[in-house]
């Protein structure tokens, strides 16, 4: 593969529709797109950026989301920080380790240092739906903070002044300590929609528990989260089971090691 293959387009609320988002493509098929499609058409004005790559084929092989950290839908504090939310290359194996997630930020420092920022940050984990931090230290991105069970908060500064950091989320799950299971969710990531639907009824049918389910609207709600991850969690009985999006097979092996206990 060489880099004429591929292309990298700043998603617009003008054609998004065109590609899709992160698997999404069809409009009519897929809420999920949709509700992402009207998300981004509020926050754009705002300065959210969506980079796709797009091969010659036409196919969707990775993006990159970022957002001035005022808006970041992470609980962290990132005043006049570049804050990346996703990144990621590579549905098909060909277009990993070419170098494309390197570019990705790249455009996303460039963009940071446009509108003179004081840098860009972003929070790592290992697993699914979150960033490696290999990529990131490897531009000279620095680790500043950790928080449990396992998220890290990187920045690569333009100047001296003060590092960004992680809300105190401490405080935010006193909201859900009376729930039996709360699912908290934002239109951020499309992960969300299809997985979630799948749970709330696997919560009723085999554990016979009612489902609260919190659609985090704004960029204030999803920064009172009481994960780090800030667009997803569940919570039961007052303690985070899941931390970032999970499959509705993932819920049944946590809820049945969790009853096993009782």
């Amino acid at each position: 593969m060489n880099e004429n293959n591929i292309q990298i387009i700043n998603l617009t609320p003008d054609n998004i529709a065109n590609y899709g988002v992160c698997g999404y493509k069809d409009v009519e098929k897929h809420l999920e797109l949709r509700k992402k499609i009207d998300w981004l058409k509020e926050y754009y004005s705002k300065g959210l950026r969506i980079k796709a790559v797009i091969a010659n084929d036409g196919s969707y092989q990775g993006m990159i989301e970022y957002i001035p950290g005022e808006y970041a839908h992470r609980p962290v504090n990132a005043s006049n920080y570049m804050f990346i939310h996703c990144l990621f290359v590579g549905f098909k194996k060909d277009y990993k380790g070419k170098g494309l997630a390197t570019s990705l930020i790249k455009e996303c420092i460039k963009n940071a240092k446009e509108q003179n920022m004081n840098g860009v940050c972003v929070i790592s984990r290992k697993g699914s739906f979150m960033a490696k931090k290999e990529i990131f230290l490897k531009l000279d991105f620095n680790l500043i903070e950790e928080i449990k069970p396992d998220f890290e908060l990187l920045v690569l500064k333009f100047n001296d002044s003060p590092n960004p950091c992680f809300k105190n989320m401490d405080e935010n799950i006193k909201y859900y300590k009376d729930d039996n299971l709360t699912i908290l969710r934002s239109v951020q990531c499309p992960y969300t929609e299809k997985n979630v639907n799948e749970m709330i009824r696997t919560a009723e049918d085999k554990y016979k528990l009612k489902t609260r389910l919190v659609d985090l609207k704004s960029h204030q709600d999803v920064q009172s989260s009481p994960s780090p991850f800030g667009s997803f969690c569940i919570i039961y009985k007052g303690e985070v089971i899941s931390y970032s999006p999970i499959s509705n097979t993932r819920f049944i092996n946590i809820m049945d090691k969790i009853i096993e206990k009782k």
